[in-house]
């Protein structure tokens, strides 16, 4: 008879496993590209774009997260952003100037900076790095920023193929 198999990863008390996936906000998210509101995609026009603002209908963005962009090379005044989340600021959940991604980054990073992470004073822990929802890179840099002060180790990865990044020593 062959001896019992034990799993001794999954028994090890001092191991955990950090998903940053199950802190995956909930929500819609929105890139706002102003480009056609611009003349000939290039110049921004006072009057004009103060127009667009006025006569746009805010409240589709109700509790979304909004990216606002410019996706042409124009030189956009920081007014125009301003303005733009004035008008946002009574619909969206969260306003910003960038990409998608760069909306995410800081979604995350503003969850990050709040976890309470004395759990993982001591530990070893694992970053799971396979996720189904759009986890930016940049939230895995604040992650490991909040962990390692208290962990005893960090890796990166799943149990039976973890790749090491930090030791205490």
């Amino acid at each position: 008879m062959a001896e019992e198999i034990i799993n001794r990863v999954a028994n090890n008390q001092n191991l955990m496993t950090f998903d940053l996936e199950e802190y995956y906000p909930d929500g819609n998210r929105v890139l706002f590209d102003i480009k056609d509101w611009l003349f000939e995609g290039l110049l921004l026009r006072e009057k004009d774009f103060r127009k667009h603002v006025k006569d746009h209908n805010w409240s589709q963005y109700q509790n979304q997260y909004v990216a606002l962009t410019c996706s042409t090379e124009a030189i956009i005044p920081g007014w125009a952003y301003l303005l733009l989340t004035s008008s946002l600021i009574p619909y969206a959940k969260k306003v910003v100037v960038g990409s998608l991604e760069t909306l995410e980054t800081i979604l995350y990073e503003e969850l990050i900076n709040t976890l309470d992470v004395s759990a993982y004073q001591d530990k070893l822990l694992i970053i799971k790095g396979c996720t189904q929802k759009p986890v930016p890179e940049g939230a895995y840099i604040a992650l490991i920023q909040k962990l390692q002060p208290v962990a005893k180790s960090l890796m990166y990865g799943e149990a039976c193929s973890a790749v090491p990044l930090y030791k205490r020593r």
